[in-house]
């Protein structure tokens, strides 16, 4: 089987600086890096838990449109929090909004810290392609 780096448009700077795809995929296994709530125009961290992870989601969404899939083609989610009890509700409802049915397997983690200071989580996934669709 091929493996396949994937790079959604704008995130070919990440790849060449930090060298990191944003995603590979062998066969319908994507493996998606962890993303985090990051302006991709201005590179700023957005306020707050609920911009944070919708960036973030939207990073994930992007990286596996790329590699052709879809968030409910997500088999394994794994969050890292720098506050998890303090900000794991607010991270439920937008997470409920990206994944509103047939959950993924779901490990949180609690850290002390992330890339930057201000970043408060980082989403990273597994997904099978076309297994949403069944």
């Amino acid at each position: 089987m091929k493996r396949e780096s994937i790079n959604p448009p704008g995130t070919r700077s990440t790849y060449d600086s930090l060298h990191f795809s944003q995603a590979t995929r062998v066969g319908d296994l994507i493996w998606v890096s962890g993303q985090v709530g990051i302006d991709a125009s201005t590179k700023a961290a957005a306020d707050g838990m609920e911009a944070q992870a919708r960036l973030a989601f939207e990073g994930v969404k992007a990286a596996l449109e790329a590699a052709g899939a879809n968030l409910a083609d997500i088999v394994e989610l794994t969050t890292f929090h720098t506050d998890l009890r303090g900000d794991i509700e607010e991270f439920i409802e937008v997470k409920d909004e990206y994944i509103p049915d047939r959950y993924p397997s779901w490990t949180a983690v609690g850290v002390t810290q992330l890339a930057r200071p201000e970043l408060l989580v980082e989403i990273r996934v597994v997904a099978v392609a076309g297994s949403g669709n069944s």
